[in-house]
């Protein structure tokens, strides 16, 4: 792991400007650091054969989706929804791995008709699955290897108590039902969490799949998920790529010659990808001083960004209505009948009302886990591509939430 500055975004004045064109609350993309993002991981993997997916469930928008495909990149779905919209943002149905969780044999042997790589996670649907296809469609099976990843336990995903994933120690039982129903294995899959911090993780997964490969001679690829870290704030820590792929890679090549031929080596980042390439701006609705603290009371809440509420996640907020001014205390607060709490008592420069507010690190899971609670809209997304605004999503109106309501005759 390391420590660095995080990533810079777009300056003040343009991101005031397109509050001024947009209006707020508003999301913004920076294409050019997606760019940096995916090149740095495709660089530090260039001595194997790696393929990137891109975790997709991070953020949907068909423009992004599009962007990572002129990039090269494949597609990780989790929905048969996502699947769908995948292929509708033009990607080939087998740069596509759909790894559901929890869904139904129906939407996976839909998922199936499409003809996109199946990852399977749980011994039921593995042999309904297998009692259906037998032979002719290869499946991916997803293994929980029993390591925490670290960090935040609402993101670690490979766990012992995880629902993620087949456990290592149920190989032999998957062993049989491969045999018994002719499934043809062509892929392992490890995804351990969204804090890992160094290679040393991803290498003891990396030894658990490879040891439990002798079960599959079909393999195609071997898939690690993502799980890295990025910065969410000055000197924050974050996963060293570099050396992360020189380690990898040097294991990666050693075991494909142990194991008989050149494999493919996937990952799925999302967070990676996409996180600091985005930031959230809300404009100040009210100042208010109680008797313990000073509240920036912002025209947003959980329902535009969950994720301090939900996972008590860190975003950085700075004021770039007045971002020379002198540093102050608040706690930044929503305007949704809940306790929507974006950060208590963060040091950030003078704010009055009418002030914009800047929420970084927000491209990831931001817009992706909004809703419209309290009846509200669901903001705008822009798109900067080279430094040219694009909208990518209007504005929610009343009419787009009543529009699939119903009325009755009473």
């Amino acid at each position: 792991m390391e420590s660095i500055e995080v990533a810079t975004m777009p300056q003040t004045d343009l991101l005031l400007n397109l509050v001024e064109k947009y209006d707020a609350p508003l999301y913004v993309y920076d294409t050019d650091i997606m760019k940096q993002q995916y090149e740095s991981l495709t660089s530090a993997f260039s001595s194997v054969n790696m393929k990137v997916k891109y975790a997709c469930k991070a953020l949907t928008n068909l423009n992004i989706l599009q962007f990572f495909k002129r990039m090269g990149s494949g597609l990780d779905t989790v929905s048969i929804n996502e699947l769908q919209i995948g292929l509708k943002a033009g990607f080939a149905a087998e740069d596509i791995i759909f790894t559901p969780n929890g869904v139904s044999i129906e939407e996976i042997t839909e998922a199936a008709s499409y003809g996109v790589h199946i990852n399977i996670d749980n011994i039921s649907i593995l042999e309904q699955f297998g009692n259906t296809f037998g032979d002719t469609y290869p499946v991916c099976i997803r293994i929980n290897p029993h390591i925490y990843a670290g960090g935040n336990h609402y993101i670690s995903t490979g766990h012992i108590d995880s629902k993620f994933g087949i456990s290592i120690y149920q190989m032999r039982h998957v062993e049989r039902i491969v045999k018994k129903t002719g499934l043809v294995v062509n892929g392992l899959h490890m995804h351990t969490g969204s804090e890992i911090l160094d290679a040393g993780v991803f290498l003891r997964g990396a030894e658990i799949l490879f040891q439990n490969t002798s079960y599959f001679p079909d393999l195609k690829f071997i898939d690690f998920g993502s799980g890295f870290k990025v910065a969410y704030k000055p000197n924050d820590i974050f996963t060293n790529i570099e050396e992360l792929g020189q380690e990898l890679s040097e294991r990666f090549n050693e075991f494909c010659k142990e194991y008989g031929r050149d494999l493919e080596l996937w990952f799925e980042p999302g967070k990676f990808l996409v996180s600091e390439a985005g930031v959230f701006l809300a404009k100040v609705n009210v100042i208010k001083q109680t008797t313990a603290t000073v509240f920036a009371g912002v025209d947003s809440g959980l329902n535009h960004l969950i994720r301090p509420m939900l996972y008590d996640s860190y975003h950085r907020i700075e004021n770039i209505s007045n971002p020379e001014g002198r540093d102050r205390i608040y706690t930044v607060s929503g305007y949704i009948c809940e306790t929507d709490t974006f950060a208590w008592d963060r040091k950030i420069t003078e704010i009055k009302e009418g002030d914009i507010l800047a929420f970084f690190n927000a491209g990831a899971y931001g817009f992706e886990m909004s809703s419209n609670y309290n009846s509200r809209f669901r903001p705008a997304e822009v798109m900067l591509v080279e430094g040219k605004d694009y909208l990518i999503r209007r504005r929610e109106t009343l009419d787009d939430l009543l529009r699939n309501q119903v009325m009755i005759e009473w």
